[in-house]
């Protein structure tokens, strides 16, 4: 079983959702990623989702742009950021690490040479923004190949029938955008998210993990009664470049712990049975 596997495992096992915050890589600086990375699994992170920088982040709002500017100006390319994995490595064996990017990094550095050295750095999944799932197969076939999975994203306004393909592709899970926008905006709604999800799910059967427009524990709270995974970013990188870089690392973890305390405070029965329905 593969990490990500087993991790999904263990918090459906529980009744409750798993918790993925997301960072850039490269942020806030190169020798400092490792260190946030380590504080947010020490804080409760059951997954960290690992941005490769690229200086046409279509998905991403402002915050994780700026992110994504201050590791390019350091020079962090898609090399450095498998360096960051093989080091969180050497300490961590079991938390799962997906790559979150997109297209040209990976096929400037060539999709089978990308797929041996990740899979050597320790990267469990790899989710490619500008990768359709009409265009992966593929691409999905060679990370299945290498021991990776191929992670998808489905919208507010995806048919049913691009779900249907993404099922036919996906590994590990599928990671549904909340809102009809870029990452970090508001106007989160969970009513629309319990209805999408089921839909999703009359297709899917991975994991489903829940991501954009979650900023604080109640809002992830309310999610994860329907989600599989709550993945928040934007909130976490404001935390990253609130103060001096070196204390980049405590403040991320001391925000994470407070959403791990709230989810673990949260009934794990209902949860359970929400996400079943």
């Amino acid at each position: 079983m593969s990490r990500l596997d087993a991790t999904f495992a263990r918090r459906r096992a529980e009744g409750r959702a798993a918790l993925v915050p997301f960072i850039t890589a490269g942020d806030p600086s190169p020798d400092l990623t490792v260190a946030v990375v380590r504080a947010l699994v020490a804080a409760g992170a059951d997954a960290v989702e690992l941005g490769v920088p690229f200086s046409d982040p279509m998905a991403d709002g402002p915050v994780v742009q700026r992110a994504s500017e201050r590791a390019l100006a350091r020079k962090v390319g898609l090399g450095d950021v498998l360096a960051m994995v093989r080091e969180i490595r050497r300490a961590d064996a079991s938390t799962p690490i997906v790559l979150m990017g997109y297209a040209n990094p990976i096929e400037a550095m060539g999709a089978e040479r990308f797929a041996e050295r990740a899979r050597e750095a320790g990267v469990d999944g790899v989710l490619v923004v500008d990768y359709p799932p009409e265009e992966a197969q593929e691409f999905a076939a060679l990370l299945g190949a290498h021991a990776l999975a191929p992670i998808f994203l489905v919208s507010p306004t995806t048919p049913e029938a691009r779900i249907e393909a993404i099922a036919r592709l996906a590994r590990g899970f599928v990671y549904y955008v909340s809102l009809k926008g870029v990452t970090g905006a508001g106007h989160l709604d969970t009513a629309e998210v319990a209805r999408k999800l089921a839909q999703i799910r009359r297709h899917v059967k991975l994991p489903v993990g829940v991501g954009f427009g979650i900023r604080d524990a109640a809002s992830a709270c309310a999610i994860a009664e329907h989600a599989d995974a709550v993945v928040i970013g934007s909130r976490i990188i404001q935390e990253i470049e609130a103060g001096a870089p070196e204390d980049a690392p405590a403040r991320a973890g001391a925000w994470l712990a407070t959403i791990r305390a709230a989810l673990d405070a949260a009934p794990a029965s209902r949860s359970a049975e929400k996400r079943r329905a």
